[in-house]
């Protein structure tokens, strides 16, 4: 009997993990397959699991100019050197944060927090970026302002107070400085939360297109992501696709191209997650957990 209750348990669970697994499914394949569908079946049959009317008119469409792959490099660019840059900043300064040494801890940890609670508003963001730091049409405008994410800081921070602060010392003794413990001990088993806080700024800089929306007016260093919410909002399509001396009174297929943009920017980062997503499920329980 309790045989019998246990497999059906197990029965039930994987009935559920399949159902689950679908739902979360179907939008992917929603997306995908009418991606391939013709505007005219769109507009008049809607979005459908097995779409009457197939073209690749808005694949054809989108890659007929140079824009989507110059926005390829920017979002590559900004995703890969600011997500380094990001965790180097956050790493070093949550390691700081966390040293029982360091004089000043606590008044940076309220600082930090404080950040957390009170930003400096919209208006003296952008004057920062725009007019004092001149990076106006610039692509670090795309990348300094996610430099130090005060939520991921405190994550680092309580991993790093749950490591023995004797190695520091072991190290010390063998003559090692603050930069040779950090990048020689701390850093290597720490791995599995460095690649979490990475995927969060992989990510990040990954889907951001408000940076871009604030400080770039010129569509060429415009990211994917401001690709998508041009095409979404139906603005400027045919500059952002179309190269010049294209004929203008051609038909755009706004509705398949939309989902078209959004199927060649979202497969990069599904490659990238599997490989890290043992680090991060037990980053994150690590870096949550404990404190």
């Amino acid at each position: 009997m309790v045989e019998l209750r246990e497999r059906a348990f197990v029965v039930m669970m994987y009935t559920v993990l399949v159902i689950f697994a679908l739902v979360c499914f179907l939008p992917f394949w929603l997306v995908i397959i009418n991606s391939f569908a013709t505007e005219t079946s769109i507009q008049t049959q809607g979005y459908q699991f097995f779409p009457r009317g197939f073209s690749l008119s808005a694949y054809e469409y989108l890659f007929s100019g140079k824009q989507l792959f110059n926005s390829y490099k920017v979002t590559l660019f900004v995703t890969t050197v600011g997500t380094l840059l990001a965790v180097f900043t956050t790493a070093t300064y949550a390691y700081t944060l966390s040293h029982p040494r360091v004089k000043y801890r606590n008044i940076l940890s309220f600082l930090t927090y404080f950040t957390m609670l009170f930003g400096a508003g919209l208006v003296g963001f952008y004057m920062l970026i725009a007019n004092w730091l001149g990076l106006k049409d610039s692509i670090w405008a795309l990348i300094l302002p996610y430099l130090l994410n005060p939520f991921y800081a405190f994550i680092l921070v309580s991993y790093f107070r749950t490591l023995p602060f004797e190695m520091n010392e072991a190290a010390t003794v063998d003559g090692a400085n603050d930069l040779v413990i950090f990048f020689r001990v701390i850093w290597p088993i720490s791995t599995p939360i460095i690649a979490t806080v990475s995927l969060f700024y992989a990510l990040s800089y990954w889907n951001d297109w408000w940076l871009s929306l604030l400080f770039v007016d010129n569509y060429k260093l415009h990211p994917l992501q401001m690709m998508i919410r041009q095409l979404m909002s139906n603005l400027n399509a045919k500059a952002y696709v179309a190269g010049s001396g294209t004929n203008y009174n051609i038909v755009v297929p706004t509705l398949g191209m939309q989902l078209a943009i959004v199927c060649v920017t979202i497969g990069p980062i599904l490659f990238v997650y599997p490989f890290i997503q043992k680090y991060f499920v037990k980053g994150i329980t690590i870096g949550a957990v404990k404190g």
